[in-house]
């Protein structure tokens, strides 16, 4: 009996040397990183090694395995006071009101209750039938009539991918398609933009969208799939993830887009794209009333389309990612999309010569009273140039250096005509008048407000209170040619930098 252990043993070792071998290099790489979990992506191969009419399947396993090493699940547990693991966990209930009810009498059983965020790598922890369920429910939907046109290539990257983002690995495929396999009778002989109308409907009638209403407190960047069916509720980054799941589970290849930072504006956004039968891109947003994206109302600083594979020529694979600014830059599995959206435009720049030499120099928006890193660009000569820019917004080059956004050169207006170096004349000055404008700025009684300007910093130029008769401030000896930026002792972080022509007009960003 032993002797024959030790024969299946040998037998099972060749045949996964054998399968290993006939793969491709990038994929033996990554069973090389995998350690003790090798054993598990070994069999998916072996699966789809075994007969040729599976020959697809495979190339979509060596896709998989291939890209798995720049995924990971960002999840978190609970402790106690001193540390120790609380027994909790929200998907063994069977809805999220039950669950939080549990959570509330933990509270009361611990001390000092806390979340402890933890990373699992996917090369360290996905199982075989994990995966080869993923493979074999993808392929499934595949076969609908919504995915006929759809290449292998855009089927490996927005169908076939078992995560969105970092969320918890969850078993979805199969929950989703039975949940949304209503809208293959309700859409059938539709094209994919009346489906979306179908999905958007649905989605509104039990999901709600919790934007500008409160945040999730737990240590947790992105929702798991059963999270979401579960909690019914989340942002527009819980909304896009969401809706991924949901076109993903009935054959429709979607992504997830983001907008880092409004260049004109304050905060994030998120939505999704997918494509119509004639392979025509679908921008779509489901919390908004046309659904369909046909324009934004703002310029967006980028607009990010996240892949499962990762992509060449990202930042983080030519410089170490503790060089780059926390946010998607430090990721490897996405594309700059930005042109499909906006009218762009590229930047070149002088740069300010740092003490400690950099290879690559930041392009940032002002977005929330901060300026925020959202692209970058390679030095060469003490100057930089940032490609497909959106036109209509200012934008600071900047360095990263000890977790810091440091000026590399001065802000540049780029406009729908031309651009614009804000560098201010420090002799040259002028009174400037700042009057009252329906929908951006209405003075309020015995309120203080303070202009500024930049110069590397913002500089005051001093505080001026506001009576009932006032329409206007004026403020004197501002600097010509200066982006300036006016705060009240109210503000909540919202004011948009401007500037103002030769001709007192007023140009906000």
């Amino acid at each position: 009996m032993k002797k024959i252990f030790i024969s299946i043993i040998v037998m099972f070792s060749f045949f996964m040397t054998k399968a290993q071998n006939a793969a491709p290099q990038n994929v033996i790489a990554v069973l090389e990183k995998a350690g003790k979990n090798k054993i598990e992506l070994e069999k998916v191969i072996q699966q789809y090694n075994k007969n040729k009419a599976d020959s697809l399947k495979l190339k979509a396993a060596y896709f998989l395995i291939s890209n798995m090493d720049i995924h990971y699940s960002a999840d978190y547990y609970w402790a106690d006071r001193t540390g120790k693991r609380i027994p909790y966990n929200e998907m063994d209930y069977p809805d999220f009101v039950t669950a939080v009810k549990a959570f509330d009498e933990i509270k009361l059983k611990y001390e000092g209750v806390k979340p402890v965020p933890v990373i699992y790598k996917d090369i360290d922890t996905i199982k075989a039938d994990f995966l080869i369920k993923n493979i074999e429910n993808a392929f499934e939907v595949w076969k609908r009539p919504q995915a006929k046109n759809t290449s292998f290539s855009d089927f490996c990257n927005y169908i076939l991918p078992y995560r969105v983002g970092s969320e918890p690995l969850q078993d979805w495929r199969a929950i989703y398609k039975e949940k949304f396999k209503w809208i293959q009778d309700s859409v059938k002989g539709e094209n994919t933009e009346v489906a979306l109308q179908y999905f958007a409907n649905d989605f509104r009638s039990w999901f709600i969208n919790t934007w500008d209403q409160e945040q999730r407190k737990e240590p947790l960047p992105h929702l798991g799939p059963i999270q979401l069916l579960n909690r019914k509720k989340g942002n527009c980054d819980d909304i896009g993830d969401l809706m991924t799941y949901m076109l993903r589970s009935q054959g429709y290849a979607a992504s997830v887009e983001s907008v880092p930072f409004w260049a004109t504006s304050t905060g994030t956004h998120f939505f999704n794209s997918t494509y119509s039968s004639e392979g025509k891109l679908i921008p779509f947003d489901v919390s908004t009333a046309n659904v369909k994206i046909d324009n934004f109302s703002r310029e967006p600083s980028k607009v990010i389309r996240f892949t499962y594979a990762r992509q060449p020529d990202v930042l983080a694979s030519i410089i170490p990612k503790e060089q780059i600014p926390p946010g998607f830059m430090r990721s490897e599995n996405y594309r700059d999309v930005t042109s499909n959206y906006w009218q762009t435009s590229s930047l070149e720049t002088p740069l300010f010569i740092p003490k400690i030499k950099q290879s690559v120099a930041y392009v940032c928006v002002f977005n929330g009273l901060k300026w925020r890193a959202t692209w970058w660009g390679k030095i060469k000569e003490n100057k930089v140039k940032f490609d497909n820019l959106c036109k209509g917004a200012v934008f600071l080059p900047a360095y990263y250096i000890d977790d810091k956004i440091i000026p590399a050169g001065y802000p540049v207006a780029s406009g729908y005509q031309h651009q614009l170096t804000l560098k201010p004349d420090l002799i040259n000055t002028r009174n400037v008048t700042i009057e009252e404008q329906d929908k951006y700025l209405k003075f309020r009684l015995d309120k203080k407000y303070t202009l500024y300007y930049w110069n590397n910093n913002w500089i005051s130029m001093g505080e001026q209170t506001a009576t009932a008769e006032t329409k206007s401030l004026v403020f004197e000896k501002v600097p010509k040619n200066a982006l300036l930026l006016l705060v009240s002792d109210y503000s909540q972080g919202k004011e948009r930098p401007f500037i103002i022509t030769d001709n007192q007009e007023r140009i906000w960003f």
